[in-house]
């Protein structure tokens, strides 16, 4: 089982190109995802607290999730 990396701040994290879906709303429900500068993995942040805590991913543990997510492995989450 993979442990995932968790920062106290995304501030402890070199300067990122954060980014968000499209369906991203006004009130700020989303989160935020950014490719790590040295290809180690993605972090990944709350869009209303970009100061707080961010979950950093391997390549393969994102890999999995967003193929799972393309696949509607994830689809009850929102029914």
């Amino acid at each position: 089982m993979t442990q995932v990396s968790v920062r106290s701040s995304a501030n402890d994290l070199p300067p990122l190109a954060w980014r968000k879906s499209r369906r991203s709303n006004p009130s700020g429900n989303c989160v935020e995802v950014a490719e790590l500068p040295d290809g180690s993995g993605v972090a990944v942040r709350n869009s209303r607290d970009p100061e707080g805590p961010a979950l950093i991913y391997t390549p393969a543990e994102i890999a999995a999730f967003i193929l799972g997510a393309k696949d509607g492995d994830f689809d009850d989450l929102i029914t």
